[in-house]
């Protein structure tokens, strides 16, 4: 059975957003970015909901920058290749190599999750919050950067029940990022 990973950059203080919107705060480095693409590359599918998507959805053709770094192309390329799930009820259509799901979102993930292949990564929050309330999340990937929002959009929603985890891994960057990956205890 495949993972479901909810997989974000998140500020100390708990928002993968700040109040305004912003993300400029967790632009990855070199390093960083190095490292995302290693955990792209091990994704089956992609799950977003609309407004990561749109936002995401850049990387369409960013591989057509010929002056972007290496990295950045290369990630790029990742994406293209990654099949990705848009689950939204206001989109029309989505492009590349995506299909849209605009309703049974806990059945479509459960049927995922049941078919073999590669873990599916979740990203966004709301999406996540949904998966996170109906226990399909699996496993948690934070990249926790040195900086408190005050507020913004939280990384995780209010839960009626507390989730139990196992912390499995952790790793430092040199831009003071630290990755935490915890999985989801039964």
């Amino acid at each position: 059975m495949r993972k479901l990973i909810y997989s974000m950059g998140v500020s100390l203080d708990g928002f993968i957003a700040g109040p305004d919107g912003e993300i400029d705060w967790s632009a990855p480095d070199e390093e960083l970015h190095r490292f995302h693409n290693e955990q792209a590359r091990e994704v089956g599918a992609a799950l977003y909901g609309r407004r990561l998507y749109e936002t995401m959805i850049f990387w369409e053709t960013a591989d057509e920058r010929p002056s972007a770094p290496e990295y950045v192309l290369e990630f790029a390329r990742i994406w293209k290749d990654t099949p990705k799930i848009v689950f939204s009820k206001t989109l029309e259509k989505v492009e590349g190599n995506s299909r849209l799901v605009r309703d049974g979102a806990a059945e479509e993930v459960a049927r995922l999750k049941a078919e073999p292949g590669k873990d599916l990564a979740v990203g966004g929050a709301g999406l996540a919050s949904t998966f996170m309330k109906l226990g399909l999340i699996d496993e948690y990937r934070l990249f926790v950067s040195p900086v408190i929002l005050g507020g913004g959009t939280p990384y995780f929603p209010a839960l009626d029940e507390r989730i139990n985890l196992e912390l499995v891994e952790t790793r430092t960057f040199g831009s003071r990022v630290v990755y935490v990956r915890y999985l989801t205890l039964p």
